[in-house]
């Protein structure tokens, strides 16, 4: 009777270990799968107005133009309303994105701004059930460009970011 009590003990035991499925996620999964399901590197790109004087101002208190970058037309005849007045040198080539039709067609060019990359993952919070869990993570800017200085972004500073993850059969998803 003690012989049966023990083995049933240990396939209890056994079966109960075998079939936790419950597992932590660990920083260095989190980190694998927001590579897998996210585009890092991402390129920080911004749109350029070429035809607008009111952002030709803004290329220009930037000091774009004084970096050899571009060139802005300071007058515009009648006949030229419309075309741009922001005109991109050969230095400023490496930094032009391609840019879609319906956007060239009103003067709008793409720029890089930077490369966000994936730095690390901070922590992970387990849910209660045991079947979700919420990593943080940080980003970095790197190959940071001359156009950067357009917007009001700290590219010297770390993000800090979120992502939500949940357990299934086949191990952990990135849900967000």
């Amino acid at each position: 009777m003690k012989s049966i009590s023990f083995i049933l003990i240990a396939v209890w035991m056994l079966s109960s270990s075998c079939s936790n499925t419950n597992k932590d996620l660990s920083r260095e999964e989190a980190m694998n799968l927001i590579k897998q399901e996210t585009n890092y590197p991402k390129i920080v790109d911004y749109d350029i107005f070429c035809g607008d004087p009111e952002f030709a101002k803004k290329v220009l208190d930037a000091g774009l133009e004084t970096q050899g970058l571009l060139t802005v037309q300071r007058t515009q005849k009648l006949s030229d309303i419309g075309k741009p007045i922001i005109e991109f040198s050969s230095k400023a080539q490496p930094y032009l994105l391609p840019t879609p039709e319906q956007d060239k067609s009103i003067n709008v060019q793409k720029v890089k701004l930077a490369e966000e990359e994936l730095k690390e993952v901070t922590g992970i919070k387990m849910m209660n059930d045991g079947k979700s869990a919420v990593a943080e993570y940080t980003t970095i800017y790197k190959n940071v460009t001359p156009f950067s200085t357009l917007v009001n972004t700290d590219f010297k500073k770390e993000d800090t970011h979120q992502a939500n993850f949940g357990l299934y059969d086949d191990g952990w998803r990135l849900e967000n």
